[in-house]
């Protein structure tokens, strides 16, 4: 009787993913242990975990490696996704610690569910085959559903969670059938071995059908027009320091596992695509930018605002090449800080013992709290696109790729609509500079370790506008690999 050879079990490629889970399991364990245990306990051990993942991700750095059978690839691609995830879940956890206090929603869930997520993010960036890039997904959205509802007597929070579940499982079953189909067509999942078969066969109806509907899957996922519709009521209903995962490290994940799926599996193939999603990016940002001017509210002004900001980051994959590509990614890091920043902010300001999320709630704030107005200026003007800020330098490489692949017109668009989104960022500004407050005046709500966040947010998008080129070669480098 032949002996039964079990293949290699590799768990070095898993290494950073494998500490988040490790620290969600201890942070429920240590809910389990006695009350006397500080509840900052929790916080602490999910920012050790996403700091534990972040130094494993460094470590690894230029040393690639590949687990069962190529379904998992932790290469420098998955790798410069994995610090703007980490930083993005370390910057939450920051900002969750005396939010979720103040709203007495402190839990052991919550950091449980963010880090669960976080891994999710993780394996989704380090996908090569499409079962993982499924189950990846579903980890990461399934806990945002639950988080989304953290506010369990808020019925906006419910509204939120429900809208996110039902569109989200729809848009869920499109990417599964899509997966379906390109396996029926290519009789495997491997994201190289798909390329081959598509390489031989590349007008197969069953790869134009399943590509299409992946499509509408990720762009479910990246918030791309027409598949929008649930970001400003989850924006809205959610709690701030959730929607601001949302916002950013759900978002560069979702790019990582879209970049790699298109770029690996359509090698060698004619990019018949690309008007596809010129026209995509156009409707985006011009779709964006348009509703965000008619938004009182700022969560869901900054939810048509990142609405806007996934039809620049399409601009860079129409000009696709290292140098468009590439430019996606750094544009993801400093889209993440930025994004993480201002939300950040809304999470210190309150107001008749509620958040301040309205544009008017921020009246004259300016003259009670000059560091926390100046703060939220900054990110605002970054997210315009100001010099020497790294908003600039994100939409210069993204332009600049454009143009030189060609593509003026979509650039050109791009600048009027960044032009345009001006005005409802400045009207912020406006009204923290140069109004009086109506009512009651919104209050900052001390937080030591939400101010270290918006540090940390502050140094790196001046640091990433002031020195951006060897981020950018990173990205560029980390990419490159895919395209050949």
């Amino acid at each position: 009787m032949d002996a039964i050879v079990l293949p290699a079990v590799v768990l070095g490629p898993l290494l950073p993913a494998l500490i988040v889970l490790a620290a969600a399991a201890l942070v429920l364990g240590l809910d389990l242990g006695p009350r006397a245990l500080p509840r900052e306990l929790l916080a602490v051990t999910a920012l050790a975990g996403m700091i534990g993942a972040l130094l494993a991700t460094l470590a690894r750095w230029g040393a690639p490696g590949r687990a069962f059978r190529d379904m998992v690839v932790l290469d420098n691609y998955a790798l410069f996704f994995n610090v703007i995830i980490c930083y993005s879940g370390a910057l939450i956890v920051l900002l969750s610690m005396d939010y979720l206090r103040r709203t007495g929603s402190d839990s052991a869930e919550y950091y449980a569910l963010v880090l669960f997520a976080t891994a999710g993010m993780m394996l989704l960036a380090a996908a090569g085959d499409l079962v993982v890039v499924f189950l990846a997904l579903e980890l990461m959205s399934l806990s945002l559903y639950v988080l989304a509802g953290l506010f369990k007597r808020e019925l906006a929070s419910g509204e939120a969670a429900m809208k996110y579940f039902l569109l989200g499982a729809f848009a869920s079953s499109f990417l599964l059938y899509g997966i379906a189909l390109v396996y029926g067509a290519a009789g495997t999942t491997n994201l190289d071995r798909i390329a081959a078969a598509m390489a031989a066969r590349p007008r197969d109806p069953l790869f134009v059908v399943g590509y299409g509907l992946l499509l509408v899957g990720f762009g479910f996922k990246i918030s791309s027009v027409p598949f929008h519709m649930w970001v400003p009521d989850v924006y809205q209903g959610a709690p701030t320091s959730v929607t601001a995962l949302i916002a950013t490290g759900s978002k560069a994940a979702a790019f990582a596992a879209l970049i790699r799926v298109l770029a690996v599996t359509l090698r060698g193939v004619p990019p018949d695509w690309t008007p596809l999603f010129w026209a995509v990016a156009v409707v985006t940002m011009t779709v964006g930018n348009v509703v965000a001017i008619a938004q009182s509210n700022l969560k869901r002004m900054l939810a048509y605002s990142s609405i806007a900001h996934v039809g620049y980051m399409l601009v860079g994959l129409v000009a696709g090449g290292a140098g468009g590509t590439g430019a996606v990614l750094f544009y993801l890091l400093t889209y993440t800080f930025t994004t993480a920043g201002a939300f950040g902010v809304i999470t210190l300001c309150e107001r008749a013992r509620g958040e301040a999320v309205e544009v008017g709630d921020y009246a004259g704030l300016a003259r009670r709290h000059p560091m926390l107005a100046a703060a939220l200026g900054i990110f605002l003007l970054s997210l315009i696109g100001i010099p020497p800020l790294a908003g600039f330098v994100g939409k210069f490489y993204v332009f600049g790729a454009a143009v030189r692949a060609g593509y003026v017109w979509l650039a050109v668009i791009g600048l009027l609509n960044s032009a345009m989104a001006a005005y409802y960022y400045l009207r912020v500004v406006v009204y923290m500079y140069m109004r009086e407050p109506e009512g009651a005046v919104t209050a900052y709500a001390p937080s030591f370790a939400g101010g270290v966040a918006l540090t940390v947010a502050l140094l790196a998008i001046v640091l990433l506008g002031v020195m951006p080129a060897p981020f950018v070669d990173l990205a560029q480098a980390a990419v490159a690999p895919l395209l050949r």
